[in-house]
C-alpha cells in the first residue's frame, strides 16, 4: 500500500484487501450463512484491490471501444474494438462464477449450469458481494455482467433456447471472440429496450417483428424492423429486445400491435451476419470502458421468448434484477469512494494535523462512512430478499423484492452521485485530475440513477406496487416495525410516513408530485432499521439521528450532529487496515 511521502502526497490506496478490511460485508456474509462461498469472495476480492487490477480498470477506460463498421475491403461488420484491459476484467468477473452464482444448484462449484436442486444457502448474498467488491475496482464491465445473470431467469422458460445457450451463458471463461453461437464458449446478454422517441415510455417503441413463416409462437422467428436509441454492450452475443409483434408481414396496423419480447443474437442461425447495424457509441459522461451504442434492425432475425403480447412483462423479469444491481453497484462506488477518502485523509498532512485529526473532516468522513454502511446493508438486505421470496409465504421477502428494489435505486443511486463529489473534495485538487480513481467514480456515478428507469420511474412504481399489492404493503410495514423494536425516533419516523400515505391516498396528484420526499423516507427508515438491527451501536445511533432526528441534514456530508464519541468508533471501524 502506498503511504505519504517527505512531500505530503498520498498515492491511492490499491494492494489492499477490500473485504477483510470491511466488516460490515463479512458480518453480511455470515448472516446470510454465505460461508460456502467465502474461499472464492475472499481470493476474488485479494484480486480486484490489487495493484494489477487498478492498472486494468485505469487502461480499460483510458482506452474506451472504438466502432469498426467496416472491414479492410468494406464489408460491414459493426465490430467494436476493446482495448485488452477489459477482457482481463470480464475474464476475471467470469471466472468467479459470478454469473450464474444467483442459480446455483447443489453445489457452488461443480452444479451442472441449469441445475435448480437444493440450492445452497446464501447463492444471492454471495453473488451480491462478488458484484459490490468487482464494482468498486470497475464498474463498466458490470454491465454485460448485469444483463447476462439478469437474462437468466427469462431464458430459463424457453426450453429449446436455453438447451443451446446454457453452457455458453454460464461459463466461467470469457470468449471474447465475433463468431456464432455455435461456436462460442462463453456468451454475453444485452439489452434493447429504449427508443428515441419514447425514452422510459417503452409502451411508445415502434420496431416491429414481423413473423417469417406461418407458424408463430414462442421461439418462432421473426424479422425485426426498427431502432434502439440506447443499446447497451453492442458486442454482446445476443439482446433481448422490445418489438411490436405484427400478425403478418403485411400488417397496417403493426404500430399498434402488442409488445413483445425477442431474443436477437448477433449472428444468424445460419452463420451469417445478422442485420444488427450499429449507427454509432454513445459519448457517455462516465462509463467509458462499456460500449452503449444506437442500432437499427433491416430485417433483424429475432424468435420470440416470453408469452405473445407480454414482452414489457417479460423484459421486466429481468429489469428487476438490474435494477439490484444498480443499488450494489452504486452502493460499490460509495464504498470505494469513502475507502478513498479515508486513506487519503489518514496520510495527508494540513495545518500542523493529519486530515483525519480535525474536527470537520471527521465529521464529513465519518458521515460517509455512516451512508455508505446503510447502502450496504439495504442493498445486501434486498439481494437475501431475492432468495428467500421464492419460498412459499415469504410475502416479506417479495415486499423488500418488488416495493424496496426501485426504492433503494432511486435514493442509493442518488446519494453515490453526492457522496462521490463529497470523497473528491477529501483529496482536493488530487482528487479532481482526470486520472484520479476518484474522478473516474465520479462521473460514473450518474449511470446507475438513469439505467433502467430515473429517479421519477422508481418512485413511481414504488407507489404502483404498494397499491396494488395490499397484502405486500402490509408485510413492509409490519417488517419496518418490527426492525423499528423499541427505537422511538425509527417509530415516529415510521409512523409519519404512514400517515402521509394515508392523506396521499386521498390525493392523486399529491401522491405523485410528493412521490420523491415520500421515497426518500421510506428508504430512510428502512436504512435506519437495518442499522439499529445489524449495526454497532453508535454507527445505528449516529444514523438515527442524522437521518431521522431533528437535527438532520441530508445535504452536504458533515452537516449532521454526531456526538465526538460517535465519530470515533465510526471512523475506526470503518476501514480496517494496517497503518
Amino acid at each position: 500500500m502506498a503511504q505519504r511521502d517527505k512531500d505530503n502526497l498520498v498515492d491511492e490506496l490499491v494492494d489492499y484487501d477490500p473485504l477483510g478490511s470491511d466488516p460490515a460485508l463479512q458480518a453480511a456474509l455470515a448472516r446470510a450463512q454465505a460461508q460456502a462461498w467465502l474461499p472464492g469472495l475472499e481470493q476474488h476480492a485479494r484480486t480486484v484491490g490489487s495493484a494489477a487490477f487498478a492498472q486494468w480498470a485505469d487502461q480499460a477506460n483510458r482506452h474506451p471501444p472504438q466502432l469498426q463498421p467496416w472491414d479492410a475491403r468494406g464489408r460491414r461488420i459493426d465490430q467494436v474494438a476493446f482495448h485488452p484491459a477489459w477482457h482481463q476484467v470480464l475474464a476475471h468477473y467470469r471466472a468467479q462464477h459470478l454469473i450464474n452464482m444467483p442459480f446455483a444448484g447443489t453445489s457452488p462449484a461443480d452444479a451442472p449450469p441449469d441445475a435448480l436442486v437444493d440450492p445452497p444457502r446464501g447463492r444471492w448474498s454471495a453473488w451480491a458481494a462478488g458484484f459490490y467488491l468487482h464494482g468498486q475496482a470497475e464498474a463498466g464491465s458490470l454491465c454485460p455482467a448485469t444483463m447476462t445473470t439478469a437474462a437468466i431467469p427469462v431464458l430459463r422458460k424457453e426450453p429449446a433456447l436455453w438447451a443451446q445457450i446454457a453452457r455458453g451463458i454460464t461459463s466461467a471463461s470469457h470468449d471474447a471472440r465475433d463468431a456464432p453461437l455455435a461456436d462460442k464458449t462463453a456468451l454475453w446478454v444485452g439489452m434493447g429496450m429504449t427508443e428515441k422517441q419514447g425514452g422510459s415510455d417503452v409502451r411508445s417503441n415502434t420496431t416491429v417483428a414481423y413473423p417469417v413463416d406461418a407458424g408463430d409462437g414462442r421461439g418462432a422467428a421473426y424479422r425485426l424492423q426498427g431502432h434502439k436509441w440506447f443499446y447497451s454492450v453492442p458486442m454482446a452475443d445476443a439482446h433481448l429486445v422490445v418489438a411490436r409483434m405484427a400478425s403478418s408481414a403485411g400488417d397496417a396496423n403493426a404500430l399498434q400491435a402488442p409488445l413483445a419480447c425477442f431474443w436477437v443474437p448477433r449472428w444468424r442461425p445460419d452463420g451469417t451476419r445478422n442485420s444488427v447495424l450499429v449507427q454509432r457509441l454513445k459519448d457517455k459522461v462516465g462509463n467509458r470502458s462499456n460500449a452503449s451504442s444506437e442500432v437499427l434492425f433491416d430485417d433483424a432475425h429475432g424468435v420470440l421468448v416470453g408469452e405473445e403480447g407480454r414482452g414489457i412483462a417479460t423484459i421486466m423479469e429481468m429489469a428487476t434484477i438490474t435494477r439490484l444491481c444498480c443499488v450494489l453497484g452504486s452502493s460499490a462506488l460509495l464504498r470505494q469512494a469513502t475507502v478513498q477518502a479515508l486513506w487519503s485523509a489518514r496520510h495527508r498532512q494540513a495545518f500542523g494535523a493529519a486530515l483525519v485529526e480535525q474536527p470537520l473532516m471527521q465529521s464529513v468522513l465519518a458521515d460517509l462512512a455512516l451512508e455508505s454502511e446503510a447502502a450496504l446493508l439495504l442493498a445486501m438486505h434486498l439481494a437475501q430478499a431475492f432468495e428467500d421470496s421464492s419460498a412459499p409465504g415469504q410475502t416479506s421477502a417479495q415486499a423488500w423484492q418488488r416495493a424496496m428494489t426501485p426504492a433503494a435505486k432511486f435514493w442509493v443511486c442518488k446519494r453515490a452521485i453526492a457522496c462521490s463529489a463529497e470523497a473528491m473534495e477529501v483529496l482536493g485538487g488530487n482528487g479532481y485530475i482526470d486520472s484520479s480513481a476518484l474522478a473516474r467514480i465520479y462521473r460514473e456515478a450518474p449511470v446507475n440513477s438513469i439505467w433502467e428507469g430515473s429517479g421519477n420511474v422508481m418512485c413511481l412504481d414504488v407507489l404502483k406496487a404498494l397499491q396494488r399489492e395490499p397484502d405486500l404493503r402490509d408485510a413492509l410495514w409490519l417488517d419496518l416495525q418490527r426492525m423499528a423494536a423499541d427505537d422511538a425516533p425509527i417509530q415516529q419516523a415510521l409512523q409519519r410516513l404512514q400517515d402521509q400515505w394515508q392523506a396521499m391516498a386521498q390525493d392523486a396528484w399529491a401522491q405523485q408530485a410528493q412521490a420523491r420526499q415520500w421515497v426518500q423516507q421510506l428508504v430512510l427508515v428502512a436504512q435506519a432499521g437495518l442499522m439499529r438491527q445489524h449495526a454497532a451501536p453508535a454507527h445505528a445511533d449516529a444514523f438515527v439521528a442524522s437521518r431521522l432526528g431533528p437535527g438532520a441534514s441530508l445535504g452536504v456530508m458533515g452537516a449532521s450532529p454526531l456526538a465526538k464519541a460517535q465519530i470515533s468508533a465510526i471512523l475506526s471501524a470503518s476501514l480496517q487496515l494496517q497503518k
